[in-house]
């Protein structure tokens, strides 16, 4: 029994250490989000204020979108 509860025990550690890594990266994706809006945010404003006849710019629709879908080994551990 003992074994089995420090099986368990090993177990639990481990997952709350990978707890506590997924909620740092949800924590920094957030900030990174959120200075990603407030960029494209400035630059709808500033586009607006420049052309207000044609209100924000197709331009920034033709950008090519970051690839937020990393697949490497780093956000595997």
């Amino acid at each position: 029994m003992d074994e089995a509860n420090h099986k368990l025990f090993l177990e639990n550690c481990a997952i709350i250490q990978e707890n506590e890594r997924l909620r740092k990266k949800a924590e920094e994706l957030a900030q990174e989000n959120q200075a990603l809006l407030q960029e494209l945010t400035q630059k709808l404003s500033k586009s607006e204020h420049a052309d207000p006849e044609h209100g924000s710019s197709s331009s920034t629709t033709n950008q090519p979108r970051k690839n937020i879908n990393n697949n490497n080994d780093d956000n595997k551990k």
